[in-house]
């Protein structure tokens, strides 16, 4: 990423950060679909550098995309503990798997599950009162989940609200704004983790993550006070929509890869 801090390069900054951040807020994910495009096209990021910038960015936004959905009850801690348990162990078991597992193949799988899960969005409509039962299965089936988020992310780059608020919607039975509200607490400790590992690596721009996340913190509430109006249909619509432009971001990967 070029170190030349012009006036403009704020300026392009400050907007990913704006739109990330209504994006975090309205879906419960990071913003890193938005972000880490962004950066590669407006500030001629490298992908390593628009990732490792887009992960620390998160960290900001989703505090306060927490204390938003927070207020109006939509978290469930525990459930959100659990995901981020095996989020973080399986964000390094997909980092060393990274040279190991076909990522082509994988990336298609992964576009054909989103596919089905943006089928299933039209059929399955939540109910704002449901909440996330806890019980010895729906325990393992979270820290599961969290597993399979991180492994996804450290092999494909994947943000983890896209596999994490759609299943806790269709899976365990969560409301569309509890879901986000928890996805977006999962994010916290497992964005740190790969700060921290990022850093070490040199893969981040920290003033540009910084200028990033909190511009994107003055439009992560606006977000969720936008999702908290919608009805569960027109919610579960809308991310169907988002999951689409993910499908198209993973298309595009999965066609400039080299099939070896």
């Amino acid at each position: 990423m070029p170190q030349q801090h012009t006036a403009g390069r704020w300026v392009r900054l400050v907007l990913i950060g704006l739109a990330a951040g209504f994006l975090s807020g309205l879906f419960g994910v990071g913003g890193g679909i938005l972000i880490v495009p962004a950066l590669m096209l407006l500030v001629s990021a490298d992908q390593r550098m628009a990732a490792g910038t887009s992960l620390a960015a998160i960290v900001p936004m989703s505090i306060v995309g927490v204390i938003s959905y927070a207020v109006g009850g939509s978290v469930d801690w525990i459930a959100a503990a659990l995901l981020a348990a095996g989020a973080i162990v399986g964000a390094q078991l997909g980092s060393h798997l990274l040279d190991r597992l076909p990522r082509r193949a994988l990336r298609w799988a992964f576009i054909a599950f989103l596919v089905v899960v943006i089928v299933s969005l039209f059929v399955v409509i939540p109910s704002r009162d449901a909440t996330i039962a806890i019980t010895a299965g729906t325990v393992v089936g979270l820290v599961a989940l969290g597993l399979l988020t991180g492994v996804l992310s450290g092999l494909l780059g994947i943000g983890g609200g896209a596999v994490v608020v759609p299943m806790l919607i269709l899976l365990f039975g969560a409301s569309d704004l509890v879901a986000k509200g928890t996805s977006l607490l999962m994010m916290i400790p497992t964005a740190l983790s790969g700060t921290i590992g990022n850093m070490v690596r040199k893969n981040v721009d920290l003033p540009a993550a910084a200028v990033i996340g909190v511009s994107a913190c003055t439009t992560t509430a606006l977000g969720a006070i936008v999702a908290g109006v919608l009805t569960p249909q027109a919610a579960n619509l809308l991310f169907a929509a988002f999951l689409v432009a993910v499908v198209a971001q993973l298309v595009v990967k999965a066609l400039r890869e080299p099939s070896s």
